[in-house]
Formats: C-alpha cells, structure tokens, sequence
C-alpha cells in the first residue's frame, strides 16, 4: 500500500498539481512556469533520507521508496518533461509562449548523470563492500561513517545554489515571492495529502 501511495502520489498527482499552479501562478512567465513544472516532476530524494533519518522513521522503509522513486525517475522523468511541457499545453490549447529547446534525450541524460550514476555507484559500492568485508563490515562500519556525507553534501549543494544565484533573488524579490507561493501551495497541498 505504501508503495502504491507513493508512487501516486509522486508521479501522478504531484506533476498534476505542479502543472496546474504553475499555470495558474505564472501564466505570463513562461521560464519560471518551465522550472516550477520541472521542479514538480523531480523528486527530492536526498532530503528524503535525511528528513527521514531526522525523524527517526523506519530506514528500511526510508530506502525502499527513496531506491523506487530513483528508478522511477531514471526511467520517466524525460517522458513526463515531454508531456507536461510540450504535449499537455498544446492539448489543452496553451500558449507556452516560448518553445521548450530542451530535447527529451538532454532530459534524460541529465537525469542519468545526476541521479543514474550516483545510483549505480551506490550499487557497485554495497556490492564491493559485502563481498569484500561481508555484510555486518558494511552495515556497521562502512555505512556509519560514510552517512554523515549525505548530509554534509546536501548542505553544501544548497549553499552554493543559494549562493550562485544570490544576485537574482536579492535583485528580484517579487519574481521570488511570485515563484514561492505557487511552491509553497505545492508543498501544502502535496503533505495533506501524503496523510490522507
């Protein structure tokens, strides 16, 4: 069940719902509205795991959905950028205002790159480490002094983000503010639903 909710959730109502605040939030602003509706398509997996290792929930749960969604995400997010940026527009009647120069391919080779590759790295290494040290090595030795890294790369990647763009938020404050509601409704909508 909590698989299914998840993948629902994740995939099926969670674009849906970006989809439509973007278009709703941003209609003149057809960069922004293409970042919201990508951002509602990519799931955070990182923050998964650390908001789950914060809340003391369930790891084994934790890494089951989080492996899920990345296979999920390797596999449909190019399909899904197609649909919800070009398909789904031009069948409702939408003016994009721009044309997406964005090919499905370059989609999904970022999509591989970034995620595929960390992914298969994560594989090889469980598969190097037990087979090299057995599994007790690997999950009481290996795996506790390598986790603390997650969490140092996530907020090292959100700093530099923030950082790297600091002149644009500071120098477009109600582009900031009219991106954040839709993203705030999104979060919103998307955590009462996850307790439905």
């Amino acid at each position: 069940r909590m698989l299914t909710t998840s993948l629902i959730l994740n995939w099926v109502v969670g674009p849906a719902v970006m989809f439509t605040l973007a278009w709703i939030f941003l209609p003149d602003l057809p960069a922004y509205r293409t970042g919201l509706i990508i951002v509602g398509l990519a799931r955070c997996i990182a923050m998964v795991l650390i908001w789950n290792d914060l809340a003391c929930g369930s790891g084994e749960a934790a890494t089951v959905l989080v492996a899920l969604n990345s296979v999920f995400q390797v596999v449909a997010y190019a399909i899904l950028g197609w649909f919800y940026l070009q398909a789904l527009p031009q069948w409702l009647g939408l003016d994009n205002g721009t044309a997406l120069d964005v090919s499905m391919w370059e989609i999904a080779r970022t999509v591989i790159i970034f995620l595929g590759i960390p992914l298969l790295a994560g594989y090889l290494t469980r598969l190097w480490g037990v087979k090299a040290r057995g599994v007790v090595w690997y999950e009481t030795k290996f795996i506790p002094r390598i986790s603390p890294i997650a969490l140092y790369g996530l907020l090292f990647t959100i700093v530099v983000m923030f950082a790297l763009q600091g002149d644009k938020i500071t120098s477009l404050p109600f582009d900031v503010v009219r991106i954040a509601v839709p993203l705030l409704a999104y979060f919103g909508i998307m955590w009462s639903l996850s307790f439905l």
